[in-house]
């Protein structure tokens, strides 16, 4: 087997794919190891009296752009009215 079949099979360059799926499997165990650690933090919150629901959406809500934020409060605002639970 020559150096050209060992590093290429059926046009596809094996070594850099081999590189590729390892690097992607250590960032999914890292991902899950972060996960854990995000419920723990939860857990604790949760522990010392805090609303996790609230805490997430807080979170959610600091993701966002000021003007995208305020959309959706004028947004919630106006189906509350319509609704009657203003």
């Amino acid at each position: 087997m020559n150096d050209e079949n060992h590093s290429e099979i059926g046009g596809i360059a094996a070594e850099a794919l081999r590189q590729f799926i390892e690097r992607i499997e250590r960032l999914e165990e890292e991902k899950g190891a972060i996960a854990s650690d995000i419920k723990d933090v939860y857990s604790q919150a949760k522990g010392q009296g805090f609303d996790t629901k609230i805490i997430r959406q807080i979170i959610r809500l600091r993701k966002m752009e000021d003007q995208e934020r305020e959309e959706i409060d004028q947004l919630l605002e106006l189906y509350k009215a319509a609704v009657g639970m203003t």
